[in-house]
């Protein structure tokens, strides 16, 4: 029987620095990468350009099923490839948004989408993103982190992310912001934001990017991948 590919499944609620600290490791160990959260937007574009209706639920299922995404490290972050064209400014913007919260309702699409996040893994190894890669995607990560940071520290790195792109926002809303929508993963009935049993929790309130890479890549080593 031929021996599955590692993973290194990485997750932890929005402004942990999961994102950067994904895309070096990919970049270091030159391993497969999987930003998670972005396929409900992928899907709901791509759906888009098909123009196959959003509540046409199978059909939906299975764009999310074939999806042709390639994610890839950069300097500046996770550069997303849908069909061979670069999409990862296009996903962000508003009007995507709203189609991935339209997708992301169809219990369809959340099945097929599963499915294809486990056909990420591949070897040599792969680094996954996300809220639910140690809970539920892949259960028999060989290493498990579940990275964190206070609320105030998450808000002040998108208050300041905000700002670099010339845009003013109250940093105390915020940090509310980012607090009522921890409280509301934390407890929704599917795939609830939380550690792993056997997960490494790693608070990056007081570190670097470096210093947390540098603590998962020690878990790496002691779990023999490296």
């Amino acid at each position: 029987m031929t021996k599955r590919a590692a993973v290194i499944a990485i997750d932890g609620p929005s402004g942990a620095g999961k994102g950067t600290v994904c895309a070096r490791l990919a970049e270091q160990l030159n391993w497969h990468l999987l930003d998670s959260g972005a396929l409900y937007r992928i899907t709901g574009l791509a759906a888009s350009r098909k123009q196959i209706a959003l509540d046409d639920e199978p059909a939906v299922a299975a764009v999310a099923a074939s999806l042709d995404v390639r994610f890839a490290p950069t300097a500046e972050g996770v550069e997303v490839m849908l069909e061979g064209e670069n999409v990862t400014t296009t996903i962000r913007t508003e009007d995507v948004g709203s189609l991935a919260s339209q997708v992301a309702a169809l219990p369809a699409v959340r099945d097929a989408l599963l499915q294809r996040q486990r056909d990420f893994r591949a070897a040599p190894g792969l680094i996954a993103d996300g809220r639910d890669m140690g809970t539920v995607v892949f259960t028999d990560a060989e290493v498990k982190v579940f990275l964190t940071a206070s609320a105030e520290e998450r808000g002040r790195r998108r208050h300041q992310q905000l700002l670099d792109k010339g845009i003013n926002a109250s940093l105390l809303a915020l940090i509310e912001d980012i607090q009522a929508r921890d409280e509301r993963d934390s407890n929704r009935a599917v795939a609830p934001l939380r550690p792993a049993e056997d997960a490494q929790v790693i608070d990056s309130t007081e570190l670097s990017i470096d210093e947390v890479c540098s603590q998962v890549l020690q878990l790496v080593r002691e779990a023999g991948l490296i």
